[in-house]
């Protein structure tokens, strides 16, 4: 459900009320019943679902195309709480997610055993004011699983979007990029894209400083890093090309040129992947054993219980999840 105070709550009820059946899928939310309920009816919108306790024993798989809700119990402190991020924001929200990664590393045949996460937005803010050493689900789910590689990818209609890094100040970057850290969003984010049906995906790199470095003139870290980066990319099997200057080469990704770009930094890659995916492109976790997708946006405080929040994101999460679970289902059958 993502932070109860932001608009998670809010564009999960509108995507339930808006999709289709699923043919055969479970919907398992983590999540406040109390806050799911006030948001619908505060909505008029009337999706159904059943509710149990979250720590309840019961173990029997749900019923076609059957919603339940775990319940978790909403804190007083939350109940007279307007918006914005808090302490017991992030714990609850931090549970959820912990919870839902437990059933998810569950054995396939346990009843409680869940395929996919679609985790909604939580507050990087109240997860830190919670005492959580992790800045997000990546994070989390990386450490969880630990899984040693790991990329944040966002997937658009239009190309997907890889990064280098993610959630670092800016004024790190000189010291956090490595050759490693540039060839596993390539890698990486290439087997993303043979998953979606791509079979030898076209991969740009960009480059880190303005002109990708003009040939070391702004910066060596072109030439010293992302250069070998691409060649051992290359070397893998993978059809990586670059560095390329950032401020162009997302237009000629738009014009289907390349299926995958990498970006070095965390706005690199967002700004472009959001206005080409034109409120739903979906973040996903690669190169952990989860399938996981979010929402590419915040919990925006400013505008939760206002009605005003758009579930495309949201609803493309879970089209995505989905998708990808019944493709990773036939590809375990056919071994």
């Amino acid at each position: 459900m993502g932070d109860p105070l932001g608009i998670g709550p809010e564009v999960l009820v509108k995507s339930l009320a808006r999709m289709e059946p699923s043919g055969g899928v479970n919907f398992v939310i983590y999540g406040c019943n109390e806050t799911l309920t006030l948001t619908a009816d505060r909505l008029e919108e009337r999706p159904s679902w059943s509710r149990i306790p979250h720590d309840s024993t019961r173990l029997e798989r749900p019923i076609k195309d059957e919603v339940i809700v775990r319940d978790y119990e909403l804190p007083e402190s939350l109940r007279s709480c307007e918006t914005g991020p808090t302490q017991a924001g992030g714990q609850l929200s931090k549970l959820f997610v912990e919870n839902a990664i437990d059933d998810a590393m569950r054995e396939e045949d346990d009843p409680r055993h869940i395929d996919a996460l679609v985790t909604g937005p939580i507050s990087k803010t109240a997860w830190s004011l919670a005492g959580s050493r992790f800045p997000g689900h990546t994070e989390l789910i990386a450490h969880r699983t630990r899984s040693k590689r790991h990329s944040m990818l966002f997937h658009t209609d239009k190309l997907v979007v890889g990064l280098a890094t993610a959630h670092v100040p800016l004024m790190e970057l000189r010291n956090l990029l490595t050759i490693g850290r540039v060839f596993e969003p390539i890698d990486l984010g290439a087997a993303f894209c043979r998953d979606l049906g791509i079979e030898d995906p076209r991969v740009a790199v960009c480059g880190l400083n303005p002109h990708a470095g003009e040939d070391g003139l702004l910066g060596d870290e072109d030439q010293r890093i992302i250069v070998p980066a691409i060649e051992m990319a290359r070397n893998a099997g993978v059809d990586a090309h670059g560095p390329f200057p950032a401020d162009t080469i997302f237009i000629e990704a738009a014009k289907g040129r390349w299926d995958l770009v990498v970006a070095m930094y965390h706005d690199q890659g967002l700004i472009p992947a959001k206005l080409l995916g034109n409120r739903s492109s979906v973040n996903v976790t690669a190169g952990t054993p989860l399938l996981r997708t979010s929402p590419d946006h915040g919990t925006a405080y400013d505008i939760a219980t206002q009605g005003k929040a758009v579930p495309d994101s949201m609803m493309a999460a879970i089209k995505l999840a989905i998708r990808l679970s019944r493709q990773r289902l036939a590809t375990a059958q056919s071994r």
